[in-house]
Order: structure tokens, then C-alpha cells, then sequence
């Protein structure tokens, strides 16, 4: 682990991988650092903004102990989908599996999201399977809004139109983001997410 200033407020701490990431963010939830202001996880580091001072909570970082339970620590959302995407037979391909055994795989592992970006409402879902999933070799250039894919060890739903390059499985008609709600976002980190596969719509 390496704490790295980020800027005059806020300091970055390096992990080694998204596991640890997942449970020193959860530590820092569970008691979080005075005069903290945004806490912020990605993939490998988790960056800590306050209006303190930066050496205090340098020392306090760096003695945080990640939790072990935090994959599951968060509350659950179902999120409906229609397995009918393009990339389905392809995914199943990948992995060995027909395209209903593909859908049961992912129907049946519980997500956790583990950070958020791309887009605003985007959320990198990771499992406990061993999801090893390339992204297409030719990037789409329009994915449609509740396209549900698959990208190396995550999946994820696009919350808005946009070009993308994941493996798409199926949709959902869940309003991922949306400005007039409160909160805007249904993703945010350490929240737990389990597919559930419906019918056409």
C-alpha cells in the first residue's frame, strides 16, 4: 500500500487489488476519517479529500485495516433483465457454456459495485466467479440506455446512449440514472446487485 498526495486536499492510497480496495473502502465508510470530504474508490486506489490536515490523515490512512466482509456489506437491488442481447452467444462461447447457461451464470452471482465512472450513474460491478470477459474488438458506436454487458472481470449497465465496447447480454428498462430522482444514481459503491432475468418487454 503507498499513500500519494493528490493535490493540496485530498490523498490517493495505492492497493494492490480490487478485493483490498473494496475492503479498506468499507473500513473508511465504517469509520470514517475526521473532516473527510469525498472518498472516492476506483479499480487499484481509493482517494480521500478533507479540509484537515494532509499529515494527520496520512498517518491515519495508513493504518486502516480493510474489512473482509465488504463484498457483502451493502444493501441488495434487483435489477431486471432481458437476455436478448447480441453479444449472448458470444459470451457463452467465451465461456464455455450455452447462452441460457451464460444467463444462469450471471443471474445467479451476486454483484458488488465496486466503483463508478465512464459515465455518470456507470457502475463496475464485480463478482465472486471467475469473469474474464474481452471487450469487443470494434467498439460500438451507439449502445442503447439499460444495455447490460460484460468486460473483463465486470459487468455493468449503460445508464445513458453511448459508444462502448463491452459485451452486451441483455437490457434492462431500470432507470440506472436518472437527474429527477433522488439520488440520481441506483449504483453507487459497495451497493450489492443481483440480475434478475424477465421477460420480452
Amino acid at each position: 500500500m503507498r499513500v500519494l498526495p493528490a493535490g493540496d486536499c485530498a490523498l490517493l492510497v495505492e492497493l494492490d487489488d480490487l478485493d483490498q480496495v473494496l475492503g479498506y473502502y468499507a473500513a473508511l465508510l465504517a469509520d470514517r476519517p475526521p473532516n473527510a470530504v469525498d472518498i472516492v474508490p476506483a479499480a487499484r486506489t481509493v482517494l480521500v479529500t478533507t479540509t484537515g490536515s494532509l499529515d494527520a490523515l496520512n498517518r491515519l490512512l495508513l493504518n486502516v485495516q480493510p474489512l473482509t466482509t465488504a463484498r457483502s456489506a451493502g444493501d441488495l437491488l434487483e435489477v431486471p433483465v432481458v437476455y436478448d442481447g447480441e453479444d449472448l452467444a458470444d459470451v457463452a462461447e467465451l465461456l464455455g457454456c450455452t447462452p441460457a447457461e451464460a444467463v444462469e451464470r450471471h443471474t445467479g452471482e451476486e454483484w458488488t459495485v465496486a466503483f463508478c465512472g465512464f459515465a455518470p450513474g456507470f457502475g463496475y460491478l464485480t463478482g465472486t466467479a471467475d469473469w474474464n470477459i474481452p471487450r469487443r474488438s470494434s467498439p460500438r458506436t451507439k449502445v442503447p440506455v439499460g444495455a447490460v454487458g460484460l468486460a473483463g472481470e465486470f459487468s455493468g449497465v449503460y445508464p445513458r446512449e453511448s459508444p462502448g465496447g463491452w459485451q452486451l447480454i441483455g437490457r434492462t428498462d431500470l432507470k440506472i440514472f436518472d437527474q429527477q430522482r433522488d439520488p440520481a444514481a441506483l449504483f453507487h459503491p459497495g451497493r450489492r446487485v443481483r440480475f434478475v432475468a424477465a421477460g420480452p418487454t
